[in-house]
């Protein structure tokens, strides 16, 4: 038995790689109400990092947006990639306005299989999968 102390983790980030920043931070930003915290050009490498969230990055998880410039046509997304979650209060109501505003649903607000919990499934603007669930009851 090692007399090492195991080191505290917390999860600090998850990137995408977006074809459109202003779409995505639109999306992000606007329509589910994350900040911008960090933006950050690298012109020799030709990127910009966006970090977005919900408070600050030493205390929430947040999402890194990279947006190189060269790129063209959609990234593919494997399929080991799952989806994006984000707690809303009603996801019948955020389906209904994230709809509203043109955004593809991928699908309805439902209660998730074999259980109670409500789940639905919208697409960001590069495709990728976000689940809206409502929080856990203890």
């Amino acid at each position: 038995m090692s007399d090492t102390k195991t080191p505290q983790f917390r999860l600090d980030h998850t990137m995408i790689r977006v074809c459109n920043l202003e779409k995505s931070l639109d999306f992000y930003t606007r329509l589910l109400g994350m900040k911008v915290l960090r933006n950050t050009d690298y012109p020799n490498g030709r990127f910009t990092n966006v970090f977005i969230g919900y408070g600050p990055e030493n205390v929430t998880t947040t999402l890194e947006l990279t947006h190189n410039w060269d790129q063209e046509v959609p990234y593919e997304k494997g399929k080991a990639y799952g989806h994006l979650a984000f707690n809303v209060e009603s996801v019948v109501d955020a389906m209904t306005f994230l709809e509203s505003e043109g955004v593809t649903i991928r699908s309805p607000a439902k209660a998730m299989n074999h259980g109670t919990r409500m789940l639905g499934f919208v697409e960001d603007p590069d495709g990728y999968v976000i689940e809206l669930n409502e929080p856990v009851n203890p």
